[in-house]
């Protein structure tokens, strides 16, 4: 009589943690990673490069705080804007993404800033990157290294 009992309340358990998982604002798992990628470094002594994300959040609006790797000593947000007709780029704090939202990081807008490369970028190189977001936490990423070509 006991075994069975155990079992129902080991399924009841399992089918809570499931919901839970799946509930409106749920972490991690309502940001979804279309494309990762990241610039090949112009030259062997390049100390700079810049990354690039898709997503889409399937849950409430989201802002993007962070981002790190272990591919340069230091990462940040940028958006690259025309400004007086000239264009400039800027570090920016967050991103925001609204709900049921995409972000698309591409050359000449927002963009992660790479600065202080541990190693050039090589052309089909993966590296990691780990977002940071305002209520989904952190998520992990492997971005492509690649091209211009291959960027679009």
């Amino acid at each position: 009589m006991r075994k069975p009992l155990i079992e129902v309340a080991a399924a009841i358990a399992l089918t809570l943690s499931a919901i839970l998982a799946l509930a409106p604002g749920a972490h991690a798992s309502s940001v979804m990673v279309m494309k990762a990628y990241a610039r090949a470094s112009a030259t062997a002594g390049a100390e700079t490069g810049a990354a690039y994300v898709s997503l889409m959040l399937h849950g409430d609006a989201d802002r993007l705080v962070a981002v790190s790797t272990p591919a340069a000593r230091m990462a940040g947000l940028h958006e690259t804007r025309q400004v007086d007709g000239v264009m400039k780029m800027a570090h920016v704090d967050a991103i925001d993404i609204p709900a049921h939202g995409m972000l698309e990081m591409k050359p000449g807008g927002y963009h992660i800033m790479l600065m202080g490369l541990t190693r050039p970028l090589k052309e089909g190189d993966e590296i990691d990157l780990t977002l940071t977001f305002e209520k989904a936490g952190e998520v992990q990423v492997k971005a492509k290294v690649g091209g211009v070509a291959q960027m679009n």
